[in-house]
């Protein structure tokens, strides 16, 4: 359509590109003072009955839902017999131009976010009763404005359907969703929920890491081929800087089964946010200790170590559980007195004498919660790699993760062979250590501060025992700001 031109009133400005089943244009409302993205039916369908209908679906779909990350539709009709819908105009781009821009991924954290947007949106479709059913980069528009966030809406839904219909890419005369992201039941034609557009979130999420759809092939056959048989691919192999977590992310919201994916777009966001902190923690730590080898060996070392180590087990958590954060109930939460006392030691294989060591302390079973929410907890042996429950190590070493209010992560090791542990500072700077004495029995706790150099400050706190029954393990506590506030917020009532 020429600029100038007038349609249904709207007078067009430019082309803003293809949406879906027709063109959108720029234009200018006929009575406010505003713009609005003009999406007209292409004629090539005009005159298909199904595809009008699906037209009209999206103006009424689309004008249920009023979300901060969707784009509201303000209006629709039809002029001299082709169907229009007036939209909410953004004024920026979209996720796939953005993309182009850095062929090589986008910052971590940003992707992170753009993704955990979507999210949010994508979620509300999902609560209405709707799938999108073609996510993707370029149906993901971003408003960029220097020093603030970005401002991220889903939009197109041009082939949205109510969840309870089960039209899918192999059924007759469908509208194909984009291959590159399409899930493996949308492929086949058995039926689709809302763990479908899960599926195409991860592939957007993987794209947005490493520049490259998750399956770049020569013709459609080889990428629904690859989308129904081949192991999602690893973020982490394709760029220097993606820490494994993200592979564990991407593998699960991949996965051929839908069971197999997270229940939600949202818990996927959730934790691509808390894989963007591990990489953005294991590149610091990383950092950080080439400069240490650098200037000094000593104990700011075995800080950056400690460090990694807490890392890692952010990372395991992804690689092995792989599922949504656990939910907190009225049976885990700070309120210790609610939660069960008892743990069923066949859960931690090897590790359950760890656990019977600590019974109010640790969760009651790997992935339920503790002490102040502290959860996913798995065992690491002396080199940091995750081992199976039922490797027995010589030190026993389980890593659990906190609620950052102060405790990021928390590890018990014990001696698998009862001998003692005697206090050690495994930080730079110490702040204090005293010898404890309570109901349950006495020990040490020490506490201090690891001050990287650029200027990040994390406290750490450890804790001995002088009774037989727990003189061979030791508890260490990182997080907050410095020791001081983990022995000042955690550790008067911690239950040891």
């Amino acid at each position: 359509m020429d600029v100038g031109a007038v349609f249904a009133g709207y007078r067009i400005e430019r082309r803003l590109g293809a949406g879906g089943m027709g063109a959108v244009y720029l234009a200018q409302h006929p009575r406010l003072p505003r713009k609005d993205a003009l999406k007209i039916l292409s004629d090539a369908h005009a005159d298909d009955p199904q595809f009008r209908a699906r037209f009209l679906r999206e103006a009424e779909i689309a004008a249920q839902l009023q979300h901060p990350n969707l784009v509201a539709v303000r209006d629709r009709g039809e002029h001299d017999g082709q169907l229009w819908i007036a939209m909410q105009y953004v004024d920026g781009s979209d996720v796939a131009e953005l993309i182009e821009r850095g062929p090589g991924g986008l910052d971590i954290e940003r992707a992170a976010g753009i993704v955990g947007a979507a999210a949010h949106g994508l979620d509300e479709i999902h609560r209405a009763g709707l799938l999108h059913r073609d996510v993707k980069p370029a149906n993901i528009l971003i408003a960029e404005k220097d020093g603030a966030p970005d401002r991220v809406l889903v939009t197109d839904f041009g082939i949205a359907r109510a969840a309870d219909d089960s039209t899918t890419l192999a059924a007759s005369g469908a509208t194909t969703a984009t291959l590159a992201y399409a899930s493996p039941e949308q492929i086949s034609g058995d039926p689709m929920d809302r763990r479908g557009d899960v599926y195409a979130l991860g592939c957007t999420l993987f794209q947005l890491l490493t520049g490259s759809v998750p399956f770049p092939r020569d013709n459609p056959g080889a990428v629904m081929y690859a989308h129904l048989n081949e192991a999602p691919p690893r973020p982490s192999l394709m760029r220097p800087g993606v820490s494994s977590a993200f592979d564990a992310v991407i593998a699960m919201a991949m996965a051929k089964n839908p069971e197999d994916r997270y229940s939600s777009c949202g818990a996927l966001a959730a934790a691509a946010t808390r894989a963007a902190l591990v990489s953005g923690d294991l590149t610091d730590s990383m950092s950080r200790i080439g400069r240490t080898r650098a200037r000094q060996r000593g104990p700011l070392i075995a800080a950056a170590m400690l460090v990694i180590t807490m890392v890692a087990v952010l990372i395991s958590t992804f690689l092995l559980v792989g599922a949504d954060p656990p939910a907190t109930t009225a049976a885990a939460t700070t309120t210790d007195t609610a939660r069960p006392r008892s743990v069923n030691t066949a859960e931690w294989g090897a590790y359950g004498y760890i656990v019977q060591a600590f019974p109010e302390l640790l969760p009651p079973s790997p992935l339920a919660s503790g002490y102040r929410d502290i959860a996913q907890c798995l065992p690491m042996d002396k080199d940091n790699n995750v081992v199976s429950f039922d490797e027995t190590t010589a030190q026993g070493r389980l890593f659990c993760i906190g609620p950052l209010d102060p405790v990021r992560t928390m590890a018990v090791e014990c001696n698998a062979d009862r001998s003692p542990k005697y206090p050690e500072h495994f930080f730079a700077k110490v702040e204090g250590d005293e010898r404890w004495v309570r109901a349950s029995g006495s020990g040490w706790v020490n506490w201090g501060t690891d001050i990287e150099f650029d200027g990040k400050i994390m406290g750490q706190l450890e804790v001995y025992f002088d009774d037989p029954g727990r003189n061979f393990c030791a508890v260490r506590v990182h997080g907050g700001t410095s020791g001081t506030e983990l022995h000042d917020k955690w550790w008067p009532d911690a239950p040891l």
